[in-house]
């Protein structure tokens, strides 16, 4: 069935991005107390978080906020994503405490909803699965009343590895679709569209009425066709949740910005993908996928 779709100025995806970021990028710095204490506790736990690694905008408001998004299996990535922060190389980290110091930190916080992620660990034969089964469960011993997103990696494909996870009983699994088909082997390097798609079929097939989500960044030269397109796609697979945020360069080695998406084109393309039936669209140049995941899965529950 064909729906309509609101009006939207397609982009041209220029080449060469303002030099200066727009006001409606610029956020404060952290430094609250709350912030202080979680960044004591991750330190004292040897944890690490994706709010950190990446760069995220977002992390005084999250961290004062008490929200955290933590990073298993150490902080040196198997891939070398164009748009990403997080290091590359050969991860020589393990630490089989890990999951019980997380558990432990959900706890001691008081968190009520907690968002775990990982690198690509594609040097492990199971790409870290039972790493993730392992801290999901601690979280449930630890702090049983908090719900678990769980943002994995694709883990190569392996449906095994998938199923673990799955196994874990994660509230919400997310896993980041990023940019449109056409860029994943500029953007994406080690990653393939067709097998993200696959993941959520597999996810939807093993786990009905398990709580999907995905995000797409957007400013590496996608147009808007590519964005509905790739949008029409994750909903072909029942993904409920959509979060659409701005792309930033971390650094001169990294993808160059392509286009500063204004706030209105944000709202419009929300729009777009509630009439494509997400139950919640989370879009705005500062979003990130863990941004307001707690509001998200609510507003998913009610179809808000």
């Amino acid at each position: 069935m064909s729906v309509p779709l609101p009006v939207i100025q397609p982009s041209s995806a220029p080449a060469r991005a303002p030099e200066r970021k727009p006001e409606w990028l610029k956020v404060r710095a952290p430094g609250g107390p709350a912030y202080i204490r979680l960044k004591h506790l991750v330190r004292g736990l040897n944890l690490h978080t994706v709010c950190e690694e990446a760069h995220c905008p977002n992390i005084g408001e999250c961290w004062e906020d008490a929200t955290a998004t933590f990073m298993i299996l150490g902080d040196v990535c198997t891939r070398n994503c164009g748009y990403c922060a997080i290091q590359h190389g050969r991860p020589v980290w393990e630490d089989r405490e890990e999951p019980e110091h997380i558990g432990r930190a959900v706890a001691t916080l008081g968190l009520d909803y907690a968002v775990i992620t990982s690198v690509n660990r594609d040097d492990l034969a199971d790409g870290g699965a039972a790493h993730w089964s392992a801290t999901i469960r601690a979280v449930r011993r630890h702090a049983p009343r908090c719900r678990v997103e769980a943002l994995i990696p694709d883990f190569q494909g392996q449906r095994s590895s998938l199923l673990a996870v799955i196994e874990a009983a994660p509230d919400i699994l997310n896993h980041n679709t990023e940019t449109v088909p056409r860029l994943y082997k500029v953007a994406r390097h080690g990653g393939r569209y067709d097998r993200a798609l696959e993941l959520f079929r597999r996810a939807r097939e093993a786990a009905p009425r398990l709580v999907t989500k995905s995000g797409i960044i957007l400013g590496l030269g996608e147009t808007t066709d590519e964005l509905v397109a790739t949008m029409r796609d994750l909903r072909g697979v029942d993904v409920q949740i959509l979060t659409l945020g701005q792309y930033l360069r971390p650094s001169a080695a990294h993808l160059p910005v392509a286009k500063f998406y204004h706030p209105d084109e944000f709202r419009e393309l929300a729009g777009i993908g509630r009439s494509l039936g997400f139950a919640h669209v989370e879009a705005g140049p500062l979003v990130r996928s863990s941004y307001h995941a707690k509001r998200q899965a609510a507003a998913a529950d009610t179809g808000a």
